[in-house]
């Protein structure tokens, strides 16, 4: 895994964190929980090709 996805990642956290509290504190727990689902997607997403390469490693592994 790269350093600058490992920090693409924490930097993500970091924004939905903030906006995570922000919103609370609003009263708006509804669109808190909305923003920390679309961070959770965003790193997914983020992930997907490391995802991806380690389906295919474990396949060569075990031959399948």
């Amino acid at each position: 895994m790269e350093v600058s996805l490992l920090l693409k990642i924490v930097g993500v956290g970091m924004i939905v964190a903030v906006a995570h509290q922000i919103l609370c504190k609003a009263g708006r727990d509804e669109q808190a929980t909305m923003v920390s689902l679309a961070g959770m997607v965003i790193v997914l997403l983020m992930l997907m090709d490391e995802i991806a390469d380690l389906f295919s490693t474990i396949r060569s592994l075990f031959g399948i």
